[in-house]
């Protein structure tokens, strides 16, 4: 991502020097919520009100300790005699001009200002009172500047506005609501004969169109527009007189077989606009576009370029915790880049326009927009919403990332407007609804919101194309992940999935000004985010990753005779797998008593990238040593031609008979073992260690663990975590140099303890079920506050549920321990507890020391300590018993948004249902307390020459 980034940054400064030619720029605030001017403020009710001070611009006064704070729902929490804090901020600054500007048309620009917003320039209103917070609006204030001498801006801004139907659109809604100028304000200074906009049609066809609106012509000139390549190369150019009084011109031609724009191609070209007089340039503007053509084709799909695309998406609010919706643009870069490491393709734009610097990165790291006006569940005026829809489209039509204008949210749809936006978009893209109900559709696309998986089937089967703008609610750790692979198959298979957009990107987490930078997500209200509000990666980042990855590879584990050759489908639009690099490694990994984690890297090689073109399926030959099976695991690398990664898939080549027998054969201090017992207990005995086992359950009772008689507090396990535990039979034997106790249970389950003579505690256990359970496997009690970390061999780092196993990958990982609550402060990752998969072994770090645990079978999963996965009055879904656990399944999770969350989750598909388990299951665990004297065997656990952790 670094060379693109670069790239984008060297365009973005070159576009602005010539842009600087033509339109001269004087900012009166800072360029973004870091770079800031001092102002003076006066507030009239909340923090800090009442009198005149300073406050930072472009910020939200909240941010800068004035005023109240308000969650848009609080009416909904406080009932309906709940008012918003009506508060009015005023602000002033004064600023000179150049005396060069004189004879110019000078304009004030306001990029955002939250909400109605009053101008006056030297005691004079600038013009009527701006309506709506996410608009840019601007005023012609050339009569009305002072050359020589100081001049006075003013700006009164409502929090609320006067308008009924701004407040029902953009305020009452589920989100933060803020105040104040919170983008960039600037002078511009033209000559007084420009051009004032442009609107730029360009097909795959190479057919270029342009509408450009003039203003104060006054004498006949001419104007020529030029295009120009990556390279800056010119391409074609046009040129067409104007004549006296003209306000617009339309230019058009074409060129041969351009490079076109797609979220995989994002190709660029550039269109420089000039006004000549007299053969004299007076006027230059240049705007960035993208050669693409746009179809919805009724009945099948959504076409870009004649390809049918799916949208992999998500729905992004403009966010940053200390400054709100006041960000910069390496926080709108960052957040691009991360929807790409997301492997998606699509970004709606929730619930209103972005920064411009968003979507100008958008058209180049390629990324489909869902650009939207704002109306949360209401809807604009016909009178307000015209003006704001001709600000949106006029400010963001030439952008090529844009291919649908959304006309409102969850019935913040104003019929009126929808024909609105076509006056201002030459190219004429479609208009959509983003609602929340069926029997909805508009222009052919369903968009209906947070459909089950088997009513999103139906709507499938119908007659429109169906693409969710919201699906799967992310809040704590629900949804976004979780299903989603049930979800993806159903639209990538059916000829009318078009995909739809994830909700949500990030946490909607503020920093309260109010109680000392705590951040806040509104309790249930705004934590529904895939990422933290400072882009902490949650678990569903990964598994997003991996589900959404365009080289797709389901080989969950090599087969016995695996020969290097891994079927693969090519699930990119544009792309062949051909362009795509692979690289393998093949690994061994840490042992568990190495202070590391990690891996070491044995060999590496290049794959084969096969010639496999999109949607189709094929092979890659890794082209693997002829040794390979000699190492423990396998790693294969897909990175895209601008280098990025695609995804890194993982293979473990041994078994874990295999990988904690060696452990065990270098224990080498062979000690006598015995057992003794009393009224209540069987104590497996050696010189150093007894475990006590309980006569009436066969559970351990307790573990001392060397000849001063320390405790550890492992205890009360195998307790199996479905049905009672009732004993028809236990007792103790020899079986040669090892003590065993054998305990059955009435209901045919069965537990064996066997002491080895190396120290190695070993329990083998079975149990029978048949049904439905949410669980199944055995518990142990161990008190959580003396763990200190937890490290293992399996996948990881992060926890999962049944239905978000996706992007998880082999190593030893380790975990600090935390009480990380998805969703809420602090934001710390990987957490620590939860359900991890595929572990061959774990290492508990505790207060009393170490505690480490084998599995001989596979694919077995851990279960530390308490937690859940979506927090409601009770936490959900339920837990085993015990807290430290060994399954052999584990619960899917469903989303907040369930009625009655226990029965919904398996609404959401295949991967979402209950485990339905039928027969006899066998497992056998290895216990080790503390540290072991590894003897000679010691070499093969020291440090090896590397570590490298996957990320």
């Amino acid at each position: 991502m670094k060379f693109t980034s670069k790239i984008f940054a060297f365009l973005c400064v070159c576009s602005q020097l010539l842009f600087s030619q033509s339109k001269e720029i004087q900012f009166l605030t800072g360029k973004d919520a870091e770079h800031t001017k001092e102002w003076d403020f006066w507030i009239n009710s909340g923090r800090k009100s009442g009198s005149w001070s300073k406050i930072l611009v472009p910020s939200h006064w909240e941010q800068q300790g004035f005023g109240s704070y308000n969650y848009g729902r609080d009416y909904v929490t406080y009932g309906r005699n709940f008012k918003f804090n009506d508060e009015t901020g005023l602000y002033k600054c004064r600023f000179s001009v150049p005396n060069s500007w004189k004879g110019k048309t000078i304009s004030i620009v306001f990029e955002g200002s939250m909400t109605d917003t009053e101008v006056k320039i030297n005691g004079k209103l600038a013009g009527e009172i701006h309506q709506g917070a996410f608009y840019e609006f601007k005023y012609d204030i050339s009569d009305k500047i002072q050359f020589g001498k100081e001049n006075t801006l003013e700006v009164k801004v409502s929090k609320m506005s006067a308008d009924k139907s701004v407040n029902n659109a953009e305020r009452l809604a589920d989100y933060w609501i803020l105040g104040g100028i919170f983008r960039p304000v600037y002078l511009q200074a033209t000559s007084r004969e420009y051009i004032s906009s442009t609107a730029i049609d360009a097909k795959a066809d190479g057919t270029f169109r342009s509408n450009i609106y003039l203003q104060g012509i006054n004498s006949a000139n001419n104007i020529k527009v030029e295009l120009f390549d990556v390279k800056n190369n010119l391409v074609a150019e046009s040129q067409a007189q104007i004549q006296k009084g003209d306000t617009i011109k339309k230019i058009r031609f074409s060129i041969k077989n351009p490079k076109l724009w797609t979220a995989e191609t994002p190709h660029l070209y550039k269109a420089k606009f000039t006004l000549n007089k007299n053969r004299k340039k007076i006027f230059q503007t240049e705007e960035k576009l993208g050669f693409r053509t746009i179809e919805i084709r009724k009945g099948d799909g959504i076409f870009i370029n004649g390809t049918k695309i799916k949208m992999k998406g998500i729905n992004r609010h403009v966010w940053w915790p200390e400054t709100g919706r006041a960000v910069t643009e390496n926080v709108d870069l960052m957040d691009a880049h991360l929807i790409k490491e997301m492997n998606m393709n699509a970004v709606r734009c929730s619930h209103y326009p972005p920064n411009k610097s968003f979507l100008k990165i958008c058209d180049s790291l390629g990324l489909y927009v869902l650009d939207e006006l704002a109306g949360w569940q209401k809807k604009y005026s016909t009178e307000v919403g015209k003006k704001l829809v001709k600000e949106m489209v006029t400010r963001d039509a030439n952008h090529p990332s844009i291919i649908f204008w959304s006309n409102g949210n969850e019935g913040g749809h104003n019929f009126d407007l929808d024909r609105e936006f076509a006056k201002y978009d030459l190219s004429n893209r479609p208009v959509i609804h983003a609602h929340h109900k069926p029997g909805n559709a508009f222009n052919g696309i369903d968009c209906n919101h947070y459909e089950d998986y088997y009513s999103t089937k139906k709507i499938l089967e119908g007659e429109n194309i169906y693409m969710p703008t919201e699906f799967l609610h992310a809040q704590d750790d629900g949804g976004g992940g979780t299903s989603l692979a049930d979800y993806w198959e159903l639209h990538w298979n059916s000829k009318k999935g078009a995909g739809g957009f994830l909700w949500a990107f990030v946490d909607e987490g503020l920093a309260r000004t109010d109680f000392n930078n705590q951040i806040d997500v509104n309790a249930i209200n705004a934590p529904d985010g895939i990422l933290g509000p400072h882009r902490e990666k949650e678990g569903s980042f990964y598994a997003i990753r991996e589900i959404y990855s365009p080289v797709k590879i389901n080989l969950k584990n090599l087969p016995d005779n695996f020969n290097g050759i891994i079927p693969v489908e090519n699930r990119y639009h544009f792309t062949n797998v051909n362009e795509i690099k692979l690289v393998w490694k093949l690994i061994k990994f840490k042992a568990a008593f190495s202070s590391e984690s990690g891996f070491d890297i044995i060999k590496t090689g290049k794959a084969e990238s096969p010639d496999i073109e999109p949607t189709k399926k094929g092979n890659i030959n890794l082209n693997l040593p002829s040794d390979w099976k000699e190492n423990e695991g396998l790693l294969l690398t897909a990175n895209d031609s601008f280098g990025n990664e695609i995804y890194t898939w993982s293979w473990k080549l041994k078994p874990n008979d295999e990988i904690f027998k060696k452990f065990s054969h270098s224990l080498t201090k062979i000690n006598q073992v015995s057992v003794v017992e009393n009224d209540s207990l069987f104590i497996l005995k050696s010189d150093e260690k007894e475990f006590a086992i309980g006569k009436k359950d066969g559970l351990l009772k307790s573990v001392i663990v060397d000849k001063r008689g320390k405790k550890m507090s492992f205890k009360n396990g195998p307790v199996f975590v479905n049905g009672k535990m009732e004993l028809s039979s236990i007792k103790s034997f020899a079986e040669e140099q090892n003590q065993l106790i054998e305990a059955k249970c009435k209901n045919g389950n069965k537990i064996i303890w066997k002491l080895n003579s190396n120290g190695m505690l070993e329990l083998n256990y079975e149990y029978s079920l048949s049904g439905d359970f949410q669980f199944a496997g055995v518990s142990f009690d161990y008190p959580e506050n003396y763990v200190i970390n937890a490290k293992w061999l399996g996948k990881g780092p992060y926890h999962v549920w049944k239905n978000r196993l996706q992007g998880q990958t082999y190593n030893v990982w380790q975990n600090l321990k935390n009480s990380t609550r998805t969703g809420q402060s602090p934001w710390i990752y990987p957490e620590f507890k939860g359900y991890f998969d595929d572990v061959s072994w774990l290492q508990l770090d505790t207060a009393e020391g170490k505690i480490t645990v084998g599995a001989k079978e596979e694919k077995m999963f851990v279960r530390l300590f308490d937690f859940y996965g979506i927090y409601g009055a009770e936490g959900y879904p339920k837990l085993p018993t015990g807290n430290v656990s060994f399954l052999d399944a584990i619960p899917p999770l469903g989303t907040v948004l369930a009625f009655n969350i226990n029965d919904k989750t398996e609404s959401l598909g295949p991967e979402s249902e209950t485990n339905h388990l039928n027969g006899t299951f066998k497992r056998t665990l290895y216990f080790y307390f503390g540290l072991p004297d590894l003897g000679n065997e010691n070499k093969q656990f020291t440090m090896p020459k590397e570590n490298i952790l996957m990320d």
